[in-house]
């Protein structure tokens, strides 16, 4: 361990002189592509809407104040607490949560077959995984519309088998809301834990049958707690996008399953939008996001301090 320690920073100080300047791309594509747009957004969330579209620069804190009060139709009642947004902002959490729970449920095993099988035909499965991907996610979400509608494949096979007397009606629900998140970000939550379990040390379930333990014992005293670090990554990486998503939403959830990314999405379509709303809602999804994170991340720190 301490050979390993010296050696690394050993390594970092070879590369010292040349760090800065070869870090410099890199800061300016982090500072270009994702620094400015969150603050523009930033800027954008406290000026004043125009009425046409678009902000009149003067500073206001209106567009926060509509996402959480409601003063009546011309501004003059009494605030009350604003419930419609809110109601959309935690139907988003429990619809990306839901999203997240079936990608791991499934992700998990696939991932830990694929990772159990020879080199050879690990690529293959690989390649099976993430070959739908491969086209636009637009493409991807009217397929899936079209697969499940009323008169669809899918409806169309159920009633020739004799499953069904009549179509089922999935199209604007909260179930064609989950399949739809979940076929765009299975694969998110597949290769992170692919990873870890690649990496696993399979000597040790070894060890633990040898000490009597059942299957279920090795998975979650053993196995679990060595890969967590990819299966948190996954979730992290499914729960996110899945948070802001409004392509699924839109095409199949409906009016009814209007989530946060789709509120966010029309604030800034057409005349009638409303970009400092836009903007304040959008800085409240990715302030809540990245306080989680840090908590996480927080804990995560003191958790290895604790080991240490």
């Amino acid at each position: 361990m301490a050979g390993e320690l010296a050696s690394t920073r050993a390594v970092s100080r070879t590369f010292a002189p040349v760090r800065t300047p070869l870090l410099i791309p890199t800061w300016v594509i982090i500072g270009f592509f994702l620094v400015a747009p969150v603050l523009m957004m930033l800027a954008y969330s406290f000026l004043t809407k125009e009425f046409r579209g678009g902000v009149i620069w003067e500073f206001s804190l209106a567009a926060y104040d509509q996402f959480i009060f409601d003063r009546g139709l011309f501004g003059d009642e009494a605030p009350q607490i604003e419930w419609t947004y809110i109601v959309i902002f935690v139907r988003s959490i429990i619809q990306a949560a839901v999203a997240t729970l079936l990608c791991l449920v499934i992700g998990f095993p696939t991932a830990y077959f694929i990772a159990t099988r020879s080199p050879a035909t690990r690529s293959m499965w690989l390649f099976l995984v993430t070959v739908p991907y491969w086209v636009n996610l637009l493409i991807r979400t009217v397929s899936m519309k079209f697969l499940i509608r009323d008169n669809g494949p899918l409806n169309e096979a159920l009633l020739g088998l004799g499953v069904i007397s009549e179509p089922i009606a999935l199209i604007n629900t909260d179930f064609a809301v989950q399949l739809g998140l979940f076929y765009s970000y299975l694969p998110f939550m597949v290769l992170p834990i692919y990873a870890s379990v690649e990496r696993y040390d399979f000597a040790l379930s070894e060890a633990a049958a040898d000490l009597y333990a059942n299957r279920w014992t090795i998975l979650y005293k053993v196995i679990l707690p060595i890969v967590r670090p990819g299966i948190v990554a996954g979730c992290i990486l499914v729960f996110v996008p899945s948070l802001g998503a409004f392509l699924a939403p839109d095409l199949l959830g409906g009016a009814k399953n209007f989530l946060i990314g789709s509120l966010i999405e029309e604030q800034f379509k057409g005349n009638a939008g409303n970009w400092p709303f836009g903007a304040a809602a959008s800085m409240i999804l990715l302030s809540l996001v990245l306080i989680a994170l840090f908590i996480y991340a927080r804990r995560q720190a003191l958790r290895s301090a604790k080991q240490a």
